[in-house]
């Protein structure tokens, strides 16, 4: 049998709760795709210290704050918590443990695959961060077979490493924090080139009250954007090469103890090589290595054959050549707060308004624009 839903979104995270609460605001039929057994998996999966970057004030989703503080820097179980009593609050149509491994054009609308399930459509909004597959070098497979190794989506905490030395690879965020959380009782090394930082500590009264609000609210949330030229220009490096260091600064990880080495460039005798020819001799590796998006399932003509690996074209998660398709969750998908809750609700809210308008019977303009075919501007 084949189902009918007016919209299909796939994935249960913030930014398809987020889309769902418009699409409800709007009285649509939708349903809500996600494979994960509860809401909030995604989150519960990280590692055990994690804490969001933004004080709960800008971590919440519309129509509902987080609980607490709203100075207090939410954990990734509260985070979990809180998306899972969203759902249940708006009484979201969540469907859990549906994977969706297929999507193509039906008629006018789409067909949505779900093993044995089959759903037509008129809209679908994908609403899945870029952070899918886990990525590491080839040469990891080279490394010894007495080494450790953990990417950090597998990571949870130190009782995961055996004894001996730590190299974290990727200096970015998740490899900053994580050589923290290890450096206590192992000799740690963080390799790869340095990303930058903030210019304040977040938890700071100058980070909480000035610093984080400026930041995340004014230069990531309005100036960096896909509708001014120095978002654009700045766009193409932060999607390869990942954003500045937000709560951790390098003064912390001298303190720490943990060394910085050039970024690593190869195995030797099963041990790996940093910078041109130094063989650390550790017994756990961390890839902090990043991850790439996989839009494999999808079978429509939309993604940029430039782009390795490859992603939607779109233009503020609006899909200019397949009418009714949207994208939500993709990190700086239209400003640098795309992938944060500072800024889902936000490109929710703009999906959701062109797909219920008249408007989406226009394509948009391909290049990148402050607003999508004749919808009104939104701040």
């Amino acid at each position: 049998m084949i189902e009918r839903h007016d919209t299909v979104v796939i994935g249960g995270g913030q930014a398809g709760l987020a889309t769902g609460y418009y699409l409800q605001q709007h009285d649509q039929d939708f349903i809500i795709l996600d494979a994960s057994d509860r809401v909030g998996d995604a989150w519960r999966a990280r590692w055990d210290s994690l804490q969001v970057f933004t004080p709960a004030r800008y971590s919440s989703l519309p129509g509902m704050d987080i609980p607490g503080s709203p100075y207090a820097f939410p954990t990734k179980d509260e985070v979990a918590d809180y998306l899972e009593t969203y759902a249940q609050r708006f009484d979201l149509p969540v469907e859990l443990g549906v994977r969706v491994d297929g999507l193509e054009r039906s008629g006018n609308g789409f067909l949505v695959t779900a093993g044995n399930r089959r759903i037509e459509t008129d809209n679908v909004v994908v609403a899945m961060a870029s952070y899918q597959v886990p990525t590491v070098p080839d040469f990891a497979a080279e490394l010894s077979n007495d080494i450790v190794q953990l990417h950090s989506i597998d990571y949870r905490n130190p009782d995961q490493l055996q004894d001996g030395d730590v190299l974290v690879v990727g200096a970015g965020n998740s490899g900053a924090e994580i050589a923290l959380d290890v450096a206590d009782g192992h000799e740690t090394w963080l390799s790869g080139r340095d990303v930058g930082h903030v210019p304040f500590h977040i938890d700071s009264w100058v980070g909480r009250y000035l610093g984080v609000p400026f930041v995340m609210r004014v230069l990531f949330h309005r100036i960096l954007t896909t509708g001014t030229l120095i978002g654009r220009r700045l766009r193409p490096k932060v999607l390869s090469q990942g954003g500045p260091l937000v709560r951790t600064k390098p003064s912390d990880l001298a303190a720490a103890g943990v060394e910085r080495v050039p970024r690593m460039t190869g195995v030797r005798d099963g041990r790996p090589v940093v910078g041109d020819d130094d063989v650390l001799n550790v017994e756990n590796v961390i890839w902090c290595t990043g991850f790439h998006p996989d839009f494999s399932w999808i079978d429509l003509p939309i993604f940029d054959g430039k782009e390795q690996p490859k992603e939607p074209v779109h233009v503020r998660g609006v899909v200019p050549d397949e009418p009714g398709l949207y994208f939500v969750g993709l990190f700086f998908l239209y400003a640098m707060t795309s992938g944060l809750f500072t800024g889902v609700g936000r490109d929710a809210k703009y999906v959701v308004d062109h797909l219920t308008s008249t408007a989406r019977q226009q394509p948009p303009r391909r290049n990148y624009t402050e607003s999508v075919a004749g919808l009104p501007q939104q701040s």
